[in-house]
């Protein structure tokens, strides 16, 4: 890294990870060195994680979370390999009449994929993550999804909302091309195919992942989840599924390839990144967030070292 603002970091041959602000650190990552990036950036509006200025999500509108946003984004363009990917987890927004003077949806998505074509990015392609709108009525609450609302006045009702992965290419040929000779593995389990004597896995599983729609991810099956979690906790703490990114690092990197998470959160992508035999960076402005990514990434790194599973990696 060069002469950059860093508040903290802790490096080892296994991963990177900063506490800072991304717009900065990015800054010391040379050009076309990583060869995946992959994270979840904070939701306009829906969730306040700190009182930073420099924090996204504290920008006041779309504006200005754009503004910002996209400056980050030109690192990320720079930063990527040529003929690499990142994918951004994300979804649609709700509004309210309080904020924003209307009940309806913001279309977040599509105004990532906008941005990034703008920086220069090209659209690959996207995946819907499926989420049962039961458990996202009773979690949020939401006017929209209640029986209620369906007796008083339909009209007001509407679908749940899904997780979207979109995955962008930084134009230009892949130096390092990602090959599976033995075919894929499956990171979901191999029980859930109900395959026969004669099939193959590795084509049953891709069938999976080529699949438009995710049915089969574990929405409980979060860092968050697995973590020791206390009372002082922040109540908002939205880490990716493990799975997703699991499946996103089998497709996209081989062993060996750095990722790269610039929201690092408590950290659910290096930590992945690290089980799966690749290196990680990871950039996370929260202190209390930072030094449980911290914590987790060591975990992760003990519990491969005392699989064996570090030889040769």
């Amino acid at each position: 890294m060069k002469d950059i603002k860093v508040i903290e970091q802790h490096i080892t041959d296994k991963y990177a990870i900063y506490h800072g602000d991304s717009c900065e650190v990015l800054k010391g990552i040379a050009d076309n060195t990583i060869h995946f990036s992959i994270y979840s950036p904070p939701f306009i509006g829906l969730y306040t994680f700190s009182n930073s200025e420099r924090d996204l999500s504290n920008c006041v509108n779309k504006g200005e979370f754009f503004e910002q946003f996209k400056y980050i984004g030109r690192e990320l363009y720079r930063v990527l390999m040529p003929g690499r990917l990142m994918s951004v987890h994300c979804m649609e927004l709700s509004t309210s009449l309080s904020t924003n003077g209307y009940i309806g949806l913001i279309d977040f998505p599509g105004d990532i994929i906008r941005m990034f074509q703008e920086i220069g990015f090209i659209y690959h392609s996207r995946v819907t993550i499926w989420k049962d709108p039961l458990l996202a009525a009773v979690r949020t609450k939401t006017h929209a999804l209640l029986h209620k609302t369906i007796v008083k006045d339909s009209s007001m009702c509407r679908q749940g909302l899904a997780d979207y992965l979109i995955t962008f290419r930084k134009p230009g040929d892949n130096p390092e091309l990602i090959g599976h000779p033995e075919g894929f593995t499956d990171y979901i389990g191999e029980d859930k195919l109900n395959l026969g004597k004669n099939d193959v896995l590795s084509h049953h599983v891709w069938r999976r992942y080529a699949s438009p729609v995710w049915m089969d991810i574990n929405q409980t099956d979060t860092l968050q989840y697995r973590s020791a979690r206390e009372e002082k906790d922040e109540k908002h703490i939205s880490p990716l599924q493990l799975d997703v990114i699991r499946r996103a690092l089998e497709l996209w990197t081989n062993k060996g390839d750095v990722v790269l998470s610039p929201f690092g959160g408590i950290g659910s992508e290096p930590v992945t990144a690290i089980g799966m035999g690749r290196k990680a960076i990871a950039i996370e402005l929260k202190e209390s967030y930072y030094r449980q990514m911290k914590a987790n990434c060591e975990n992760a790194v003990l519990k491969k070292k005392n699989m064996g599973l570090l030889d040769g990696e």
